[in-house]
């Protein structure tokens, strides 16, 4: 048994929440690279260093809390969304060091800790851990900008300083995520514990309609060539096109739309949007991407539009490695008897990045309301000592 201290865990946590606080709730706005994650990193690297950890910053920003030459690597990231809540992210992190430095001050077993870099996006999807895989390269990675235009490249600049080598995969027997459910399941059937079975496939493209730019008061309805409307157009027929090939756990969402000149007396000349799906299933994925791109140039020829797609981004299911999942689950039972229960993630994590260096694992707790990726984000402290508590005794068995 590795002697965590949940007062000491939730303490850190809640400290953690300070870089950003929204004012609101206990909400954070802590964006990658943005001063309050910057600030953050630094604080935890401290901590880490205190817990008898050797503190590693990569050239992406990725925070490693090295424990020796070979461990059991455990995180999640510290980045939130624009409004995101308090433990999205922070509390794996959290976990991993608490669980880390319980197992350094008990002589083992070695435990490193690793808080990965823009997990939420803000330049594509799981960017610190992707490039750390592999999957992107660092030359690619530094072309990406944001929904403002930054370039990662100029971003992740701003952590130069701290920036050293890459640390190698091979330094860890496995990978273990706590987090938050993110949905309302374990919260519903009064379950305390979440064992992930499998991690659903995403994918995230921007697409651009481009029209003609005119006064909104002397053209005609049937003369205008209108980018919005054509957006319009495209999120009413992809939701008839999708029937009969998802399921109901298949998502899609529009949820960053850009127009120009966006002024209230001037017809839309440009309509940039973020499409994003999700499925467990990577040939559904796929055949969605068809319908999309089909659909968006049928709407594009139907209403004389300009159109084009942004670099296609994203990462298949994946499923968890048995022994992992396997010690989780004899945890749980232990921690929490007869109210935990395997269950897939509809949400992405780091955790898909490293099942392909690595075992990997995951765990949820409850989340209040099943409400994420918002200021009101919340987890009863009770149920997220017992998610410590069911990782250190993962651990521990490993």
């Amino acid at each position: 048994m590795i002697p965590v201290q949940p007062d000491r865990f939730l303490a850190d946590l809640h400290a953690l929440r300070q870089f950003g606080a929204s004012g609101i709730g206990k909400g954070v706005i802590r964006p990658a690279y943005s001063d309050a994650d910057i600030e953050a990193r630094k604080w935890l690297a401290g901590r880490m260093a205190e817990a008898g950890l050797k503190p590693r910053f990569d050239p992406v920003g990725n925070l490693f809390g090295l424990a020796g030459d070979r461990s059991l690597l455990m995180g999640s990231h510290s980045d939130s969304q624009p409004e995101g809540g308090w433990l999205d992210g922070a509390l794996g992190v959290i976990c991993g060091l608490e669980v880390a430095r319980a197992a350094k001050e008990a002589g083992g077993p070695p435990v490193s800790v690793v808080s990965f870099q823009d997990e939420e996006g803000r330049w594509g999807v799981t960017t610190g851990s992707t490039v750390w895989r592999g999957k992107l390269s660092l030359e690619d990675a530094d072309r990406l900008t944001d929904h403002g235009g930054l370039s990662f490249g100029d971003a992740r600049a701003r952590m130069a300083d701290l920036a050293g080598d890459w640390v190698s995969p091979e330094m860890f027997t496995g990978f273990m995520e706590a987090h938050i459910e993110q949905g309302p399941w374990l919260e519903q059937s009064g379950e305390t514990i979440g064992v992930v079975n499998a991690i659903v496939g995403i994918r995230d493209m921007r697409i651009t309609f481009t029209g003609q730019q005119n006064h909104a008061g002397t053209t005609p309805m049937h003369l205008r060539r209108d980018a919005f409307q054509g957006l319009a157009a495209f999120n009413a027929k992809i939701a008839e096109r999708f029937k009969g090939l998802v399921t109901d756990a298949t998502v899609w969402t529009i949820g960053h739309v850009a127009l120009t000149p966006s002024a209230s007396s001037i017809v839309p000349g440009k309509a940039v949007f973020s499409m994003q799906w999700r499925d467990g299933d990577a040939a559904r994925l796929d055949r969605m991407e068809r319908i999309i791109r089909d659909t968006a140039a049928e709407v594009a020829d139907e209403r004389g539009l300009g159109l084009s797609f942004g670099e296609m981004l994203g990462l298949d299911p994946v499923d968890m490695d048995a022994r992992l999942q396997d010690a989780l689950a004899e945890a749980a039972e232990e921690v929490a008897p007869g109210k935990w229960r395997r269950m897939p993630s509809g949400a992405l994590h780091d955790a898909t990045n490293l099942s392909h260096l690595m075992p990997v694992s995951m765990m949820f707790v409850p989340s209040i309301g099943g409400i994420s990726h918002d200021f009101t984000e919340d987890t009863d402290e009770a149920d997220l000592v017992a998610g410590l508590n069911v990782l250190a005794r993962a651990a521990a068995k490993l």
